[in-house]
């Protein structure tokens, strides 16, 4: 059949319109799954930039209840529940077999009943003391106006105030009067072949330092001004032209490397004597020391040793070094216990033969502290259970027990607190907000509680560090006035420094006393190698001279 023209024009028409229509839904087609894959892909970024933000937000949350709790909340890490007699507690799955659970209510009635029938310690109103009668006075009397021979003294009235000078500086003149010998004694002396001097002068006293007029309470006095009193050689320096003598830096800069220089035998001796010990606390703490080749300040460390039992302090300088070799090096051939904090650094020895490490439940108890925040009744338990152990402490130490007594108490009461505490820890673990400051209390406690729970075995072995902080103390105080030390010899010898006057501390000796004295002593220690240097070691010098 044969299509007219108009016909055939109609059907070119619609065709024409049909591939306008076809290739407009193509189009259109494309379009809508580009528009919908870059709708996904903005969505991806919106849900990225979500989380970003959340996991800003708890993070800038965290920080926050930090430093609420630094600024406005008290600093004592003893946790104090809000009602003590609330003692039901959701265990929320706590796996305990029915012997175990006896033992433990057993346990908590014991020590709960102890705390409430102990006597309360009644606190001492401040009384004003007399003045000591060895202190010098100074009289002044002031008569009263109107007074002549029509007046008779009947008594007086007196007060005493407590005044102060400055300290004074003074001259140790030291006078050794010549002798010759009489010509007729030398003429007697010749003939009979006798070898006898013709002037005599008594030998000079062995002083500190060669070549120097600095005496041993100046000295000594420079060394605890720094160290002790935390007051930088230019403070002191200062401090002295008040007085009328000036000294130049460098003339006391001297003095102090001299007086460390002669220290550094004895500081030996007493590293010898805390790693003869077998029990020791271990810690480290942060120096700032000038780093010439950097032009800057940078942050090193100086580690602490304790010996609890003989209580002598020892700090040891390495560089500024933290790393593992330090510890390995500072503890090589020890045999005993090390009681440390949860530094990596210390786990190579949880498996050497004759070592025992120890954990320290302050660190764990400040971990869930912080917690408190996130997670109110999760920490306010966890602080409750560790909270009991320190009160068997407590039990120990009013009924004045001794270390085998100590340990029994220790593993009829606070050994299965321990044990139902680690299963709850695990039950836990899952509530907690991943990453959260309760997670990482939770891991910190778990993954050392070998160590913390091994404290039970000996009645000796402390519950915590908290006496190697102590110890550091001084340091911290120290860095915060004369701010760094000026290169890494400065260091090692203020941990010289700190070493001595740690001893004198745990040993109760009056530090001055003790390094006036030894300062002037031990120069004929140092020439004569049959004297031992520990009997100067402030628990020794404190025996000898019968201060105990």
């Amino acid at each position: 059949m044969e299509l007219n023209p108009e016909n055939t024009k109609l059907i070119e028409t619609l065709l024409l319109e049909r591939d306008e229509l076809y290739t407009e839904v193509s189009r259109l087609r494309n379009s809508g799954a580009g528009a919908l894959d870059a709708a996904r892909q903005k969505n991806a970024e919106y849900e990225a930039k979500i989380q970003e933000q959340e996991k800003l937000i708890k993070q800038l949350t965290d920080q926050l209840a930090w430093y609420r709790r630094k600024l406005w909340k008290p600093q004592s890490e003893k946790y104090i529940p809000k009602d003590p007699d609330q003692r039901t507690i959701d265990f929320d799955g706590l796996d305990t077999l029915p012997l175990e659970e006896a033992l433990i209510k057993e346990a908590e009635k014991e020590i709960v009943t102890y705390e409430r029938n102990k006597p309360e310690k009644h606190k001492k109103h401040p009384v004003r003391l007399a003045l000591p009668d060895f202190l010098r006075r100074e009289v002044e009397t002031i008569e009263p106006e109107g007074i002549d021979e029509n007046w008779v003294r009947i008594g007086e009235e007196v007060t005493e105030v407590l005044e102060h000078k400055p300290g004074e500086l003074y001259v140790r003149r030291i006078v050794r009067p010549k002798y010759v010998l009489k010509k007729d004694k030398q003429r007697e002396a010749e003939e009979n072949n006798q070898e006898t001097p013709a002037i005599k002068t008594a030998p000079l006293p062995l002083m500190p330092l060669p070549r120097s007029n600095a005496g041993p309470s100046l000295l000594a006095e420079l060394l605890l001004g720094k160290y002790m009193y935390h007051q930088p050689f230019h403070r002191q320096i200062s401090m002295m032209k008040l007085t009328g003598m000036h000294l130049p830096a460098s003339t006391v800069n001297g003095w102090f490397m001299g007086s460390c220089d002669l220290l550094r035998a004895l500081y030996y001796r007493l590293k010898d004597l805390v790693f003869a010990s077998d029990y020791i606390q271990v810690d480290e703490s942060t120096v700032p020391v000038i780093d010439n080749e950097k032009h800057r300040t940078v942050k090193a460390y100086l580690w602490m040793v304790r010996s609890v039992m003989e209580k002598l302090v020892f700090f040891h300088y390495d560089k500024g070094s933290r790393s593992q070799k330090v510890i390995v090096g500072l503890l090589h051939n020890y045999q005993g216990a090390v009681q440390t904090d949860g530094y990596e650094a210390y786990s190579i020895y949880e498996h050497k033969k004759g070592v025992l490490l120890l954990g320290c439940w302050a660190h764990a108890r400040r971990k869930f502290t912080e917690a408190l925040d996130e997670d109110k009744s999760g920490a306010e338990y966890a602080l409750g259970q560790i909270g009991l152990i320190y009160k068997v402490e407590d039990m120990a130490t009013d009924q004045q027990m001794d270390y085998e007594q100590r340990a029994a108490l220790r593993k009829r009461l606070a050994y299965p607190v321990l044990c139902a505490f680690e299963k709850w820890i695990v039950n836990y673990y899952s509530k907690a907000i991943p990453q959260g400051r309760m997670a990482k209390a939770l891991s910190y406690t778990y993954s050392l509680f070998h160590r913390l729970s091994r404290y039970h075995l000996d009645g000796r072995y402390q519950i915590d560090n908290n006496l190697a902080e102590n110890a550091i103390r001084p340091l911290a105080l120290g860095r915060k006035n004369y701010l760094f030390c000026g290169n890494h010899d400065a260091a090692e010898n203020a941990a010289v420094i700190y070493s001595l006057l740690g001893c004198c501390k745990s040993a109760d000796v009056n530090p001055r006393e003790w390094l006036t004295d030894v300062l002037t002593r031990i120069p004929r220690y140092n020439l004569d190698y049959s004297l031992d240097l520990a009997d100067l070691l402030p628990h020794n010098w404190k025996k000898s001279k019968g201060l105990q």
